[in-house]
Parts: structure tokens; C-alpha cells; sequence
């Protein structure tokens, strides 16, 4: 039982991926994605105390869990688990292409826009779309648009070799300057990550990106305000403030 309960903690974290493209600090996301049920007064009779709803009972959908869609969609009674299977290393990315397995588009290449890590989805562009109706009112037809559904990466896509343009399965293989690198077990070429898998919301580079006045400087992050060394905090103390010890230390024992 206490596998199971820490395995399924495991899988419906959020994704690293996701949280990458985000370029948000993962205090944040924690802050934002928890929810609390009951906060003890603020009184001198009362424990601090917070009741805050399991991770496990949070469904993982194309919402990000930061976000008002995703609380409003978990809120109330808890939703029925989903399975999902583990894949230990991720590899398919944003920016490949890949081919279409089931479905009317099946055949077809597309490439990848979305990744859910979570729940083990990609959304390819432009393909298993659907047509979809929003601001329906009374008075009011609404509006018709086309939004993609994603697809398992497990069964319902498989990564394009750019060599030749048919799917194949990849491995991941470590090359001689200790580089991590997809290798397709077909063709043994090497399937290099595409440069859209490092953009995130605020950039497409990270050299692209402005800092703003709210964001703390490079300088100041990379500057080095500590170096530790062999001395206790009083030593440290009393070295800040000009002061020598003169005094022999008793002797004591420890048995």
C-alpha cells in the first residue's frame, strides 16, 4: 500500500517539462497548485494547523496547475484515478515531428506544440482537432473554434526520423565528450533535440531575454557572498568583529 500511495505521488507531480516552459520558481507553482481545505484561527488557543488536500487526488488535464482552471477543475469531491504509465526517460519534445498512429489523421506528420508530461500527452499542431463552441449564451450563438485534443506518446504517436522520414523508436546514448543524445534504434543516427524543447513562456532564448526592474540582476546572483571554511558561527562572529580568543579551553570528555 505505501509503494503505491508513493508511486502515484510520484507520477502526478508536475512534470519537469512542464514546469521548465513555465519559467516559473517551483515555490510558486507549489503556492498556487495546493489547496487548502481548513486554516486554524489565528488565536492564542489555537495550533497552527492546515488541512490541505492530497496530491493525489488532483486530475492532471491540458489546464497547468498555477493556473484558475486547474483549481476550479479539482475543486469539490474527488474525481476518479487515472493510470498512467511511467516512462523513465522522456523523448519526444516541442519542435519534433512526429507521426500520427490512430484516429482519422492517422499517417499523417505533424509536429509537436504542447507537451502534458503528467499525463503522458503531446498536442501535435494542426491535427486530431475538433470543433469546439465557447461564450453560448441566450442571446447569444457563441463562437465555433478548432482546438487540437492531445495524444498519448505511449501508443498514439511515434517519433519522425529526419533522416528518412519514418518513425522509429529511440534510445538514449552517451557520446565520447559525455554528451546526452537520442539515437534512433533503427538507423543508429543521432536525433538531435530541436531548439524550440529550450523555449519557454518568457523567451525563445534564454540570451533573448530582457531583464525587467521586478527580476534580480545576473551580476548579483552570480556574485559570491560566502565561502565557507572550518570555524563555528561564534568563531565566525567574533573573527567580524576584531575579537581574539586568548583563553585555554578546559578539557572535557565525552565518556
Amino acid at each position: 500500500m505505501k509503494i503505491t500511495d508513493s508511486l502515484s505521488c510520484i507520477l502526478k507531480r508536475v512534470g519537469k517539462l512542464t514546469k521548465q516552459y513555465s519559467n516559473l520558481p517551483d515555490s510558486y507553482i507549489k503556492r498556487t497548485a495546493e489547496q487548502v481545505e481548513y486554516t486554524a484561527p489565528k488565536m492564542i488557543q489555537y495550533l497552527p494547523y492546515q488541512r490541505k488536500r492530497r496530491t493525489q487526488d488532483f486530475r492532471f488535464t491540458t489546464n497547468r496547475p498555477w493556473t484558475q482552471e486547474f483549481k476550479r477543475e479539482n475543486e469539490g469531491l474527488p474525481r476518479s484515478e487515472v493510470f498512467i504509465e511511467p516512462i523513465k526517460d522522456w523523448s519526444i519534445f516541442r519542435g519534433d515531428r512526429v507521426e500520427i498512429l490512430v484516429g482519422r489523421d492517422k499517417g499523417k506528420h505533424g509536429i509537436v506544440s504542447q507537451i502534458f508530461e503528467e499525463r503522458n500527452w503531446v498536442i501535435v499542431n494542426g491535427m486530431n482537432w475538433y470543433y469546439r463552441r465557447i461564450g453560448e449564451s441566450d442571446d447569444y450563438p457563441g463562437t465555433i473554434i478548432r482546438q487540437e485534443l492531445p495524444l498519448l506518446v505511449t501508443t498514439e504517436v511515434s517519433l519522425v526520423d529526419p533522416s528518412d522520414n519514418k518513425i522509429t523508436k529511440v534510445v538514449w546514448r552517451y557520446t565520447e565528450d559525455g554528451e546526452k543524445v537520442r539515437v534512433s534504434s533503427r538507423t543508429g543516427r543521432i536525433i538531435p533535440v530541436p531548439a524550440a524543447a529550450n523555449e519557454t513562456y518568457d523567451y525563445k532564448v534564454k540570451s533573448a531575454y530582457l531583464e525587467g526592474d521586478k527580476d534580480t540582476k545576473s551580476d548579483v546572483v552570480e556574485k559570491v557572498t560566502f565561502q565557507p571554511e572550518l570555524k563555528t558561527f561564534d568563531m565566525d562572529v567574533m573573527k567580524s568583529m576584531g575579537i581574539e580568543e586568548d583563553r585555554t579551553p578546559k578539557k572535557s570528555y565525552w565518556y
